[in-house]
Formats: structure tokens, sequence, C-alpha cells
């Protein structure tokens, strides 16, 4: 079977076409004739920097959506030809993964599977930034660094619909922001001048929710913005600065709340809290009326195209690696 492959670190011609053999699913696992992968900024940064890459070679990948192949021993609810979506631990680039059943999900009524491809990690991981880290109230405002990306589109429509009194987000360049602004958010703000743009929007208050994936300098202006009893959530560091620290001082005055959240980390440490909150968030979609748009997709011999356009900072919403057909 054809699955990308990484042999060095390096730009996105370090994605290669490779043959490699096809899986077969063991005790509680669940192998997934893949029709769409989605792209997220995590894979951009295994192949560059090795984030969370166990050795050489690696298979990137951590959300995929297609039909079930074959079901392991000790699975139930799951047959073959069935259309699910996954989040994986990589491998997701390829005809064919493996994954374990707890973190495969049986599509909600309505959703096809190019739409489940954006599903598996971006809706979680918004979910739980809102409702179970921040523990999003009626009436809060709420603000969202990387407003027009996968996260951000989801969050400011999940904050909106949440009960929030004013959602504001931010974006590197204005040509985003209209996206952003389909997206639930009452204004967009440029990553420059937001922290200024933010207090006066608020008569410098501040907001109740910060949400950062940026880190470094900007998580510093971030918290410099957040309102008494705020709650101010790391989700990144896409910035790739120094990780962030915070003291006695910088919560103790303010009140301030500082929390952070890995989807990873949950998926390898708790399973079922994932499926869990996987469950809630899914239904959003169907019930609730959350978008997350594809700006692209890319047959699945030019992952390179679809990696240089994430980092050239210019895509908004969601891109896919399509992988059948």
């Amino acid at each position: 079977m054809r699955a990308i492959v990484i042999e060095e670190f390096g730009g996105p011609e370090v994605l290669t076409l490779a043959d490699v053999p096809e899986p077969h699913p063991g005790t509680g696992r669940i192998t997934i004739d893949v029709a769409y992968a989605g792209v997220n900024f995590a894979d951009i940064l295994a192949r560059t920097i090795g984030y969370r890459v166990t050795g050489l070679p690696h298979r990137p990948g951590l959300e995929v959506s297609g039909l079930v192949r074959e079901v392991g021993e000790g699975v139930d609810g799951f047959t073959p030809g069935q259309e699910v979506a996954a989040f994986l631990d990589g491998g997701g680039y390829a005809d064919i993964v493996d994954a374990p059943a707890a973190a495969v999900f049986a599509l909600p009524g309505g959703v096809d599977l190019r739409t489940a491809a954006t599903m598996p990690s971006v809706l979680p991981t918004a979910y739980a930034l809102l409702h179970e880290v921040a523990r999003l109230r009626e009436g809060d405002t709420v603000l969202v660094q990387g407003a027009a990306g996968g996260v951000g589109t989801v969050a400011g429509q999940l904050a909106r619909a949440g009960g929030a009194s004013a959602v504001y987000g931010v974006v590197s360049s204005l040509d985003k922001a209209e996206h952003a602004l389909k997206s639930g958010y009452d204004q967009v703000f440029t990553a420059d001048t937001f922290d200024q743009d933010v207090l006066a929007a608020t008569g410098g208050r501040g907001v109740d929710i910060a949400l950062d994936s940026v880190g470094g300098e900007t998580f510093r202006r971030t918290q410099a913005v957040v309102a008494r009893f705020g709650r101010l959530i790391s989700f990144g560091n896409a910035g790739g600065e120094e990780s962030w620290q915070v003291g006695p001082a910088d919560v103790m005055a303010p009140a301030l709340s500082v929390g952070g959240f890995s989807i990873l980390s949950l998926a390898a440490s708790d399973p079922a809290l994932l499926r869990l909150i996987a469950d809630r968030a899914f239904h959003t979609v169907t019930e609730g009326g959350v978008e997350l748009p594809v700006s692209a997709e890319f047959p699945l011999e030019e992952a390179a195209r679809a990696h240089a356009l994430v980092e050239s900072r210019t895509s908004t919403g969601k891109l896919l690696i399509r992988v059948a057909g």
C-alpha cells in the first residue's frame, strides 16, 4: 500500500511516497481504508523538528475518515464497510491505517467522509478548550488566537453557541479576517495590535477567556488582556519560542487561572475521556450547525504541497489529503 514517509527532518520535500506493508488489526484494534486525512500543524512540527516523533522513519497524519477494513479481536460495535473517523498517533497519510478501537468513531448521521476527516482532532480540541478547561459560561467574552485556522474556525462558533456575549479573534493578516468573521467572531484583530484592540473593544476590562496556540511573546500579550478572574488556556506553541512559565506574581493579583490542553496527551492517557468529549463535540456538527470548511485538498502524492500551504500561513479553515479516489 501507499504511505507518506519521513526519513529525515526538514522541509516539505522530505515527505516521500513509499510502498509499505498493509497492516492487520491486533486485539482491540481496527484497520481502516482511508478516504481522507486531515492536515494539522502538529504534522508540520513532526516533519520539521520531530515533535512527538519516537524515531525515523516516521509516518505523519493524526486524523482520517474512511471505511472499516478489518476488526480485531475484542472489538464490538464496528463492522467492515462502516463509515468512521479516527484519531491516530501518526500514520494517517496512507491507504490503510491501524487504529485503536477506542479512537475510532462511527459517523453521526448526515456527515459525509470528507467532512468527517476535519473532525477527530479539531472539534474535540475546540470543545475541550471551551467547555472542559475554560468552563465557558453564558455571558463570557472570549478571545481566540489563530481565529482563521482549524481550531479557531470551530472555537468561534462553539463560543457563540455556548452563550458568549462577545467573541474576538486574532489573525496573522487582514486577508484572513473575512473567514474568521463568518465563524462566529464579532471582531477580528491582527497579531501586531491585538492587545491594544482587545482593551479598546472591552473598555479596558479585557476578556473572560483567552485561547492561545502561539506561545512565547504572544502568550504574554494575551495574558495581559485577560480580565480579573479570567481563564487563559494554552494549547500550542506555534511560534516556536521558549515555553511559557507563570508564577504567583503573574496570577494572584489579577486572580487569573492559567491552564493547558493537548489532545495528543489526552488520547494517550485517557482514551475513554477523549471518546466522551469527541461524542459531545461531533454532535455540535449535526445538532448545532457547527461547520469546518475545507479550504483545499490534495492527492496523497502531493502531501508536500499541503504542508507548504500550511507553512505559508495563508491558508484558512481545514486542509485535507485525498487518499481514495
